[in-house]
């Protein structure tokens, strides 16, 4: 064990408030961190008021989106438009498709350029 006479605990406990007092001393009084809190205070008063003004200005566009929905639901319907038949799709058989690339050439890897297959 570190610490086996009461002189010794007695001279651990002397430090220990001794440093606590140094500490205090030389502490800056907290300035710092009032300032800190009344910057975050003032930057938090700030979101708040802008978030309420953006709900405010929700709500009033939503009353108003309301009212333009019931005007829309009381007015006259619109004649539909005539339908207009369409042609059903027909697929084209796979041997009518043209080939990749014509006959006797193919391209190059990159596609920098024709290149004569050398294959037949």
């Amino acid at each position: 064990m570190l610490f086996t006479s009461t002189t010794q605990f007695a001279v651990l406990g002397l430090v220990l408030i001794a440093g606590w007092l140094f500490g205090l001393a030389s502490h800056p009084g907290g300035r710092k961190w009032r300032t800190r809190y009344a910057t975050e205070r003032d930057a938090h008063a700030a979101q708040v008021k802008d978030t309420e003004t953006k709900l405010t200005a929700a709500q009033t566009r939503i009353a108003e989106l309301e009212r333009e929905n019931q005007r829309l639901a009381s007015a006259q319907p619109v004649a539909a438009a005539p339908v207009v038949e369409r042609v059903p799709y027909r697929p084209v058989a796979t041997s009518a498709a043209r080939p990749a690339y014509p006959a006797g050439e193919r391209r190059g890897w990159f596609d920098f350029g024709n290149r004569v297959s050398t294959n037949g």
